[in-house]
């Protein structure tokens, strides 16, 4: 068992967008793992949501994922 963390910065409508869809990690916390989900709005934690703060942060440490996982990159459209 594990937690899956991680920093990163994205677009609230994107956020917002995918809050319902199924996310497929794979075996992120080892072999034969497993992990997936449906994600949701208590999975995620806004760590500061003010505009010129984040465009300064991304003129410095770039935009994306920052540390760990960004669940948007592992949404799943078709998860069966």
């Amino acid at each position: 068992m594990g937690e899956v963390e991680g920093l990163f910065v994205e677009e609230s409508k994107k956020v917002e967008s995918n809050i319902g869809k199924e996310v497929y990690f794979g075996e992120i916390l080892g072999k034969h793992s497993e992990v997936y989900g449906t994600l949701s709005k208590e999975d995620l934690t806004v760590v500061c949501d003010d505009s010129d703060f984040v465009n300064k942060f991304i003129e410095i440490m770039g935009d994306g994922t920052i540390s760990g996982y960004n669940p948007i990159q592992y949404i799943q459209e078709d998860f069966e």
